[in-house]
């Protein structure tokens, strides 16, 4: 699977201690997320969306 967080972050030309920053989490939350080792809540889910301007959908859901 394709980190869809790493990719968004990416485009935004951020880092994970800068989205840490933005979102009220640390940059190895960060990292756990995109590495697949972490779940967040849908609280920091939502943050991350709106501070990488992409839906919870782009960046959460699976495809198949």
């Amino acid at each position: 699977m394709i980190n869809k967080v790493r990719l968004a972050r990416m485009e935004k030309s951020m880092t994970q201690a800068a989205l840490a920053e933005q979102v009220g989490a640390t940059r190895q939350t960060i990292g756990l997320i995109e590495n697949g080792k972490y779940n967040p809540s849908l609280q920091l889910c939502i943050a991350i969306a709106r501070t990488l301007e992409k839906t919870l959908d782009q960046l959460f859901w699976e495809d198949e």
